[in-house]
């Protein structure tokens, strides 16, 4: 990317060792941004995105924290601090599925998605903020003085059956970022949440990986392709930039029309 529109911003990407967080990771790094690859287990693969990042000419160090961990996450704030001076951009992405029929899921499988998913969440954006409001506005990096990007779903909007946990943490992403927005908007800390549809990663390979699956998941998605992650992190590096500086508090759903109930294309 020619235009670093990051330039001089550090970026911490949480679970970025594949899929969305991993797309979102790379696409920051290639606008300009020092970018933190997020993880929790499997370290190759974090330091195989980071790789990726200084290959194309980028600056990336990866961090290992379990975000659900209060002292871990804070410890990687602390961290990344030190490195790089200050945290401009948090992308809250760490999320995981433990599924279920409602009446058969275990309390294990439900608070285990609700502390990474929702604390997990809670527990960066609080470390972001603080940082921010330490900070400051630096008008030669950006006009504003931080920007949350929380990884929401189409699934804070549209029930699923099966996935209780799952859709009640993104519904409860939606009201954090919300609060955050009106909470912090007078001291120009933006927040807003991206929303993806079915995107193309292994935490939802059955859903795409054979062709009758791909055939039937096309059903709900008017326009007729699965997302990829670098699509996801296009938007992100929007969202990160001063060309968005206007909007905070908003959900964003990139989902190839998920949203419109294709279902209903026919009457229904």
């Amino acid at each position: 990317m020619s235009d670093k529109k990051l330039a001089g911003q550090t970026a911490i990407v949480t679970g970025a060792n594949s899929g969305i967080g991993e797309g979102v990771a790379i696409a920051l790094g290639d606008a300009g941004a020092n970018v933190v690859v997020n993880y929790v287990v499997n370290p190759d693969a974090a330091n195989a995105v980071a790789d990726k990042i200084k290959a194309n000419g980028g600056i990336a160090v990866a961090i290992q924290a379990d975000v659900s961990k209060e002292d871990q996450v804070i410890n990687m704030f602390q961290q990344t601090i030190t490195q790089f001076g200050t945290v401009d951009i948090l992308v809250n992405n760490a999320g995981l599925q433990r599924d279920a029929k409602f009446h058969e899921m275990t309390l294990a499988q439900w608070q285990f998605v609700i502390d990474v998913n929702l604390t997990g969440q809670f527990l960066c954006a609080r470390e972001a903020v603080k940082e921010f409001l330490r900070r400051g506005i630096v008008p030669e990096r950006s006009v504003a003085c931080g920007k949350i990007i929380c990884m929401s779903s189409v699934h804070e909007l549209i029930p699923w059956a099966g996935h209780a946990n799952y859709a009640t943490s993104k519904g409860g992403i939606k009201m954090l970022m919300q609060t955050l927005a009106q909470e912090y908007g007078r001291q120009k800390i933006r927040v807003n949440s991206i929303c993806p549809g079915a995107i193309q990663t292994p935490i939802n390979k059955s859903a795409w990986e054979t062709p009758e699956a791909y055939n039937k998941l096309m059903d709900i998605i008017p326009y007729d392709r699965i997302g990829k992650p670098e699509d996801i992190g296009k938007l992100a590096v929007f969202l990160a930039s001063d060309d968005s500086d206007y909007i905070t508090g908003a959900s964003i759903f990139i989902d190839g029309g998920m949203t419109v109930f294709e279902g209903f294309a026919t009457g229904g």
